[in-house]
């Protein structure tokens, strides 16, 4: 198993040798959402498109 250091690492070395600390910064937040989602999702924590559809027509008021 890696460790979330090693994974970090995988990732930010496919990134191009110019990129921003903004920009690894970025990528390394959209990792961490893409595994928070995943998680959520197989922990059962979801809601449907229509229930979202409805959440945000009720933000929207």
């Amino acid at each position: 198993m890696t460790t979330a250091k090693q994974e970090n690492e995988q990732l930010l070395a496919l990134q191009p040798d110019d990129s921003t600390l903004e920009e690894l910064i970025r990528e390394l937040a959209i990792e961490l959402m893409i595994q928070r989602g995943i998680a959520d999702a197989e922990a059962g924590r979801i809601i449907s498109n229509q229930e979202m559809r409805q959440r945000i027509n009720h933000w929207r008021k």
